[in-house]
């Protein structure tokens, strides 16, 4: 990548490649008082980072989530047909005790 000059403008492509790169952190806070009696609070945190970047800084949530990754969703389907089939084989063994009181 080309250095920055100060005084060109930067192309967008740049700037995005920076950000991504260094990662950038924008956080605030709203608060609705009235009277002094507050109502509302917001707090806003948001990190832009590329996911190499966020795994250097210890965030990789998106790899556990079940919606964003196919590990996750796997792991949540294995454990969904685990408890299947423990359920079916709890069945299994009340219908095979009360055939065998009979």
């Amino acid at each position: 990548m080309a250095p920055y000059r100060s005084g060109q403008p930067a192309q967008l492509a740049d700037v995005l490649e920076r950000v991504l790169d260094k990662g950038i952190v924008i956080a605030g806070d709203i608060q609705i008082n009235v009277l002094d009696i507050e109502l509302l609070t917001v707090k806003i945190r948001l990190l832009i980072a590329s996911a190499d970047k966020a795994r250097e800084m210890g965030i990789d949530w998106w790899e556990s989530d079940p919606f964003l990754s196919s590990r996750g969703a796997r792991r949540a389907l294995e454990d969904r047909l685990r408890k299947l089939e423990e359920a079916a084989d709890l069945g299994r063994e009340l219908d095979s005790g009360a055939s065998e009181e009979e």
